[in-house]
């Protein structure tokens, strides 16, 4: 299969964090998963007056249309060029989904974060789980889009180059890093700057560097929001995603923000 990704697109993931793949898995498949996600979710999708919460958690789901979204050829070539060939775990499920759907009301996690990795001393504590230099267990941030987004739906906030300052930020913190918590407050210190959207039509897959920061935000559109954001994880223990033994457009991206 020829390369997914071409040189200048590599080369905005290392310089940006992210990379927009298109057409990444059929739009049918993303049909086909939201039918399954309506039936969890304590809405109907024809009755608006139904959508009474501006966000809704649903849990891991393992179903085919799920996991064939995630492990269509293109991805799996993409994630070769990424994080290098067989240094990545297929995705066996596509983890959680936040539903958003349209609504006035503060969704209540529209905080800067980046992704924790780890867990922490309780693996029950989302917010001492922990990132460190090396992104020790998580190889991608990935953002699924499984409907339609545009501007007004909700679309998940990216702050371009902001991997980088983060790989400074956890330089100094040896291998337990920080938590989530730790380094949310770092990153609330820091000036906002350029913000991107995660917009495009369902089947579209934004690979990002782990150490990206972004946020969610309140749905300001008509219809409700379908994204899923499971972690591509690496193959090897602690420490695959390290800065000296490895040749990977990951590796590169935490060196170049370790050598600013």
């Amino acid at each position: 299969m020829e390369e997914v990704l071409d040189q200048q697109q590599i080369a905005r993931f290392i310089n940006e964090g992210f990379v927009r793949i298109d057409n990444a898995f059929p739009a049918a498949l993303a049909a086909a998963a939201r039918r399954i996600l309506w039936q969890d979710l304590p809405a109907s999708p024809d009755d608006p007056a139904t959508w009474t919460r501006p966000v809704v958690r649903l849990g891991m789901y393992t179903q085919p249309p799920f996991v064939e979204a995630a492990n269509t050829p293109v991805l799996h070539k993409a994630f070769d060029q990424l994080a290098g060939p067989g240094r990545w775990i297929p995705c066996r499920s596509m983890g959680t989904f936040p539903v958003r759907f349209p609504s006035p009301d503060d969704p209540g996690d529209a905080g800067w974060h980046v992704d924790a990795s780890f867990p922490g001393t309780d693996p029950h504590n989302f917010l001492e789980w922990r990132v460190n230099r090396h992104s020790k267990g998580r190889a991608l941030l990935m953002l699924f889009l499984f409907s339609d987004v545009g501007e007004q739906d909700a679309p998940t906030r990216i702050r371009p180059g902001s991997h980088l300052e983060v790989a400074r930020i956890l330089s100094t913190e040896g291998e337990g890093g920080l938590s989530i918590a730790e380094l949310a407050a770092r990153l609330a210190e820091r000036s906002e700057g350029e913000v991107v959207l995660a917009t495009g039509k369902a089947g579209t897959v934004y690979l990002c560097h782990p150490f990206l920061v972004h946020a969610a935000q309140p749905h300001c559109g008509r219809e409700p929001r379908f994204l899923a954001q499971p972690p591509l994880l690496w193959k090897e223990g602690p420490g695959a995603g390290g800065v000296t033994d490895m040749d990977t457009p990951v590796a590169e991206a935490i060196r170049l923000g370790l050598n600013r």
